[in-house]
């Protein structure tokens, strides 16, 4: 059974181009962990990042691991193997460290369970000097880590490209077996950047549930902690921030994904990326034809990656070097306004079926509330260009249960599309054919570090109403798809990105239970509904709030009142404002 797994994994890596195999002698054994199935964790760019930032050191060997399915799990559950890497099919508890890259607070799950799987104790107070230290980094970790807290020993928070070297510096320094576990940790806290370790902080609370402390146990232990930005976004002195191993068994097929920005100067409420990577970075021109030509070498399929991919300067030109070389892109959406004849005769040529844009909300008001800057007329005018070169299908994102949003504002996303169809059909006249318009509707989840971090999640019964409403309206248009994302794992989402450590313990629960989530909230001393549902105060303490990425809370404070009359306000202008306070801390 064991061989069968290993002849799985072989028949994967065959497929794959770029894995980087190494000897173990002499070196730091890092199992890289994305807590999801190898489809998607091979399609994300910042693991591949991480792999290759690791295993350009001599001294460190980093091997992945992914959460099996299918026949994989199977395997695993019949034979009762331990987890085991790909490059080598080594237990993961045979590493010094398990670092887990972490996108998407949905994932939360699958860390228990690849631990468990890898035979680590699922709580770091009873790990022993023989296990791995479990570490995690990613987003979704320095959005707000502390649902992970019980189960993860410390979290490097930011940028790789700017802490991942020194901390491994630092670690190689210290030594796996030159501390006692956790002894170490106020080390590492003095030395390196965005190091978090929640052990070494006391959390206390107020009657009402809210925070009433969040302090550092040690004097040498930083009280808040700075999540690192590199200046230079994703570029190292190994070149542009691209994928080093492609596959077609990912969601993009053989593509190399190049990060053409980091980053997004918009502004929009909601956004967690539009503030986290802020200052947004902009690559230069020069820079991205070199990694563009790189990525040519390697793959005619180029996927070009970025919060705001038509923000990039000189994109047509930029995408005509990718075509005139015989190569192909693609580009995840586009923001309506940035939209060219150029970049959608491109796109055609490129073969791209689908476009994707986010109009987010129906009426005009919710789209100032949140700060879109976007109109009807900007949405149809895009529409119309796109329709009228092919018939490309239109792929809408539209968010639920935003703030003030009200059963009419739901009727005005049903007018709104109503218009994109009558638009679509006109243009498409001359040719006969029609693309098809899919509707991807979200349910809208307060994420920290935003404006809307004070807001509670839309109740599930009044989504689920929402939901109805929008699917019977516009099933009597015809030809339209509304894709909706389910409520109640919507709920657990939320209760993510908003809950304390205290969180982690409803988390273990649902472990226990084998993803009984209702039960495990059912035997809960803690109400989830006080982490999703309440409307937080201005100025209590949150539970994220340890964590610096430079930005004011007035600032988002002021969004926040901004966002209640409706008002818009300007997006970023690096360099030139301070507004919100990144650019004036990184200008010191």
């Amino acid at each position: 059974m064991p061989d069968d797994i290993t002849a799985l994994y072989r028949a994967i890596m065959a497929r794959e181009k770029g894995t980087i195999r190494k000897d173990w002698g002499g070196k730091l054994p890092v199992a890289l962990i994305f807590p999801n199935h190898y489809r998607l964790g091979m399609s994300n760019l910042g693991i591949q990042i991480v792999y290759r930032l690791l295993n350009d050191r001599k001294d460190v060997v980093a091997e992945r691991f992914f959460l099996p399915e299918g026949r994989e799990m199977a395997l695993y559950v019949k034979s009762q193997m331990p987890l085991l890497s790909l490059e080598s099919q080594m237990p993961l508890e045979r590493f010094d460290l398990a670092a887990f890259s972490i996108s998407f607070e949905n994932d939360y799950p699958n860390v228990l369970q690849m631990l468990e799987m890898g035979r680590i104790p699922l709580l770091s107070d009873e790990r022993t000097e023989k296990e791995p230290y479990v570490m995690a980094g990613g987003v979704a970790s320095f959005l707000n880590p502390e649902p992970l807290a019980p189960f993860v020993d410390f979290f490097l928070l930011g940028e790789a490209e700017e802490n991942l070297d020194l901390f491994v510096d630092a670690f190689l320094e210290y030594g796996k077996n030159t501390f006692r576990r956790k002894d170490g940790f106020p080390l590492l806290a003095g030395k390196v950047p965005g190091f978090y370790a929640p052990s070494l902080y006391d959390v206390a609370y107020k009657e009402n549930g809210t925070l009433k402390h969040f302090i550092p146990l040690k004097k040498n232990v930083p009280e808040n902690i700075r999540a690192v930005y590199s200046p230079k976004g994703g570029f190292t002195d190994m070149g542009m921030p691209l994928s080093c191993i492609t596959t077609p068994d990912t969601e993009f097929g053989s593509k190399v994904l190049v990060e053409v920005g980091r980053g997004c100067g918009h502004a929009c409420r909601f956004c967690a990326a539009g503030y986290v990577y802020r200052p947004p970075r902009v690559y230069m021109e020069s820079e991205l034809q070199k990694g563009i030509h790189s990525a040519l070498e390697r793959c005619s399929q180029v996927g070009l990656v970025s919060p705001a991919v038509s923000d990039t300067p000189g994109l047509e030109e930029l995408i005509s070097v990718i075509c005139h070389n015989g190569g192909k892109f693609s580009v995840s959406s586009l923001r309506a306004e940035n939209v060219t004849q150029g970049l959608l005769e491109y796109l055609k040529e490129s073969g791209q079926k689908t476009i994707a844009i986010a109009p987010e909300a129906g009426s005009q008001r919710l789209r100032n509330i949140i700060n879109k800057h976007l109109t009807e007329a900007q949405i149809l005018e895009a529409i119309r260009m796109i329709a009228g070169i092919s018939d490309f299908s239109i792929r809408l994102y539209f968010l639920m249960g935003l703030p003030t949003e009200t059963h009419q504002d739901v009727d005005e996303i049903v007018e709104l599309v109503r218009k994109i169809k009558h638009r679509m059909v006109k243009e498409s006249a001359e040719r006969g054919k029609i693309g098809r318009i899919k509707l991807s509707v979200n349910c809208f989840i307060p994420k920290p570090f935003t404006p809307f971090q004070w807001f509670p999640m839309a109740e599930i019964g009044s989504l689920k109403e929402k939901q109805k409403q929008l699917r019977k309206k516009l099933s009597k248009s015809g030809g339209i798809m509304v894709n909706t994302d389910v409520p109640k794992w919507a709920y657990i989402q939320a209760l993510f990105s908003l809950g304390d450590r205290r969180v982690g313990s409803i988390l273990l629960g649902a472990h226990k239970l084998k993803g009984n989530w209702k039960k495990a909230m059912q035997l809960s001393q803690i109400n989830p509904d006080f982490f999703v549902y309440r409307q937080k105060d201005l100025d209590e303490i949150l539970p994220w709030d340890f964590i610096d990425h430079g930005i004011l809370k007035k600032h988002l404070q002021g969004e926040y009142r901004l966002a209640l009359d409706g008002r818009l306000s300007d997006g970023c202008r690096v360099g030139e404002c301070v507004r919100c306070g990144v650019c004036r801390e990184s200008n010191h």
